[in-house]
């Protein structure tokens, strides 16, 4: 069985009595695949809320107010401080719906999740009751994120351009399939199984992740704590102090030094040479390269994404030229831990000034291999965050970089945990690519589960 899309073509006629909107989506719609008793109003499984917040009697709370994302997802909203609020408020409770008018169709409608008793909404996010004799909650939501709905709750918007909503009348009059209680529950359970499943392989990566970290920094002789802010007065030995800077102190970072004083270590400045490329016009003969800004390197695995840059709209930040074999060096807090060593696609291309540069190391002493894991460390990362200056926008100077400390473990050891950092990333990427699968493939599922071009009673 397969579904059945009715997309209007370029010209075509409506009777005047099915005129219900000016707009061509609004014809365009596709069918459900389901026997016709099954196929009922969305009304029929909601009961509209209308519980007003009554502000004099009512204590609003941060946790009262929640984000509805374009994922359907419902969670804690940041208030940044505000505790007073202007016009009506509505209640909502956990378990009901509700829907953004504006951006229901870019997917932000959701269920109220249960460990949120009561929630405010205002009156651009209509509420809804759903009935539990009729319809599962988790039924109703994986509906709501199929591409057949989504398909349908655009061609009922109206309104301006940008500001464009569906009105609960509209959304109530959705035919959907609401088959029997028994045959929701078996797609939803064949949902659970599947996030079980994805959920237990990320949790594999993770359990990998954190062995393949702290394993290997224990190997060659470092304790890593966890961030621990100083409170009150503290004392520090002479020989201790660097600057007059309380943060630089923080206990975590005082016991890394510690941990690092007991091994064989040396600076980044005596192991490594720093340079600075800049690239010129004349080398770039048909006016555009690819620029690497520094939000497109990964902190997890350092892949590069790119884009083409003409020699006159050349951002000023792009001042460096790259080539395959550097190690560059995110400068700056919001990018700690975007380090990379640059591949043989990015030879000869540009990247931003955020960037610090290494194009060799003393290779009788340490791997570059080796270096680069243990930047993006906790042992690497906690001592760029120690060295980092500046208020609003803090950053690491070549200078400060040049301070950090490396263990130094003899090169076949070194060449040993890079074999071993290796094997554990193959192992992260096939747990991540059964993750990936599973979740591709339980969307498919669902899909056409509710679609009903899959019976419930496949296996």
């Amino acid at each position: 069985m397969t579904a059945t899309n009715t997309i209007a073509p370029r010209a075509f006629a409506v009777w005047w009595k099915e005129m219900h909107r000016w707009g061509v989506k609004s014809f365009q719609s596709s069918q459900w695949q389901w026997p016709p008793t099954a196929i009922k109003k969305l009304a029929i499984a909601l009961e509209r809320r209308f519980e007003t917040v009554d502000k004099t009697s009512f204590a609003l709370r941060p946790e009262n107010f929640l984000s509805l994302r374009f994922t359907g997802e419902v969670e804690p909203r940041d208030l940044h401080g505000k505790s007073e609020f202007k016009g009506t408020l509505f209640l909502a409770r956990a378990g009901d719906l509700i829907y953004s008018k504006i951006d229901v169709r870019n997917g932000a409608i959701g269920i109220i999740p249960d460990n949120v008793s009561v929630a405010t909404v205002t009156s651009e996010f209509p509420v809804y009751r759903i009935k539990k004799d009729v319809a599962l909650s988790e039924y109703v939501k994986l509906l709501f994120r199929t591409q057949h709905f989504r398909r349908i709750i655009n061609g009922m918007v109206s309104g301006a351009s940008g500001r464009k909503r569906v009105q609960p009348d509209d959304l109530e009059n959705v035919e959907i399939p609401l088959p029997p209680l028994a045959e929701q529950k078996t797609i939803v359970a064949r949902w659970r199984k599947a996030q079980y499943d994805i959920a237990s392989a990320k949790a594999r990566v993770a359990a990998i992740t954190i062995e393949l970290e702290h394993g290997l920094l224990n190997q060659i002789g470092l304790e890593i704590e966890p961030p621990t802010p100083q409170r009150g007065a503290f004392a520090l030995f002479w020989g201790d102090l660097e600057r007059w800077d309380t943060f630089f102190y923080r206990k975590d970072f005082v016991a890394l030094k510690h941990s690092l004083a007991r091994i064989n270590r040396k600076k980044l400045g005596d192991l490594a040479s720093f340079i600075s490329r800049p690239w010129k016009h004349e080398s770039f003969s048909d006016g555009f390269f690819k620029y690497v800004e520094i939000s497109s390197v990964s902190k997890e695995d350092g892949i590069f994404s790119s884009k083409v840059v003409g020699l006159k709209e050349a951002p000023s930040r792009a001042t460096t030229l790259i080539c395959k074999g550097d190690l560059i060096i995110s400068t700056t807090r919001p990018y700690l831990g975007a380090i990379a060593i640059v591949p043989e696609a990015y030879d000869n291309h540009v990247c931003s000034s955020g960037f610090a540069l290494v194009d060799s190391v003393d290779d009788t002493r340490i791997l570059k291999e080796y270096l680069l894991f243990f930047l993006k460390s906790q042992g690497g990362l906690k001592q760029m965050e120690q060295r980092m200056t500046g208020g609003l926008y803090p950053a690491i100077t070549q200078d400060e970089l040049k301070e950090i400390e490396i263990p130094l473990p003899p090169l076949s050891v070194q060449k040993q945990i890079m074999e071993h950092v290796a094997e554990c990333r193959e192992e992260i990427a096939r747990e991540r690519e059964v993750a990936d699968r599973l979740a591709r493939d339980i969307d498919a599922e669902v899909e056409a589960l509710i679609l009903g071009t899959k019976k419930v009673s496949e296996p």
